[in-house]
């Protein structure tokens, strides 16, 4: 999932200084589970706004919404009606929902309330950890399901640096070496032969050459 942080409250408030009224719109799907954006962190942010501006003798009225996906135009639509009277949305979604927002109501302006950071998974209750880097060019299955471009510090594809210490990484002492992940996973799947497959580097491609990319699933056109 893509796991978001919020942004500080001073930030937001510097977007909204000028603002009076606003949207604080959360989205009820990853940035929900990782307590970034869901219902309950947009009535805590919504509320310490209300409070920093009521202190600066500047209030603002702040109006609530919770959707379940900001990055589907149908799930934004319940938006729609609220836009009129209000001088700007800020976004408790990922980059993708801001965008959303920005394209289907481009007369008012978007702010993000959260940094977009990557894309993981839990690793421990209140703990997310970065597991894939949405490379284009999938390699889990000759790495045991185990991604070393998102989980070596090094983006290492053919095999350990030597450097790890007590099978931790000698860049970072807190993760794991996920070479060593990776072998102990093959030789539990008596697949030790794919450690011998060489990676070849990986090329700036069409994959992955600067360019926004996009997917078109002609069956789901149809």
């Amino acid at each position: 999932m893509i796991i978001g942080e919020r942004k500080p409250l001073k930030e937001i408030m510097e977007m909204v200084a000028e603002c009076n009224n606003v949207i604080i719109a959360g989205c009820g799907t990853c940035v929900a589970v990782c307590l970034a954006g869901g219902e309950k962190q947009v009535r805590v942010i919504a509320s310490a706004l209300r409070l920093a501006r009521k202190l600066q003798g500047k209030p603002i009225k702040v109006t609530e919404i919770t959707v379940e996906r900001q990055c589907e135009k149908e799930f934004i639509e319940e938006i729609k009606t609220l836009i009129p009277n209000h001088d700007a949305i800020i976004s408790l979604a990922c980059g993708i929902g801001v965008q959303t927002l920005t394209q289907h109501y481009p007369h008012t302006i978007t702010y993000p309330g959260l940094n977009t950071t990557f894309i993981g998974a839990p690793a421990q209750h209140g703990v997310w950890m970065e597991t894939c880097r949405s490379c284009g060019d999938c390699i889990l299955d000759l790495t045991g399901g185990l991604c070393p471009i998102a989980r070596c510090s090094k983006s290492l594809l053919n095999g350990p640096c030597g450097g790890s210490k007590n099978e931790k990484c000698e860049v970072n002492q807190d993760i794991d070496c996920v070479w060593q992940l990776i072998y102990k996973r093959l030789k539990q799947l008596n697949k030790l032969h794919l450690m011998r497959e060489i990676m070849p580097a990986r090329a700036r491609g069409e994959k992955d050459n600067g360019i926004p990319r996009k997917i078109i699933r002609e069956d789901a056109m149809l």
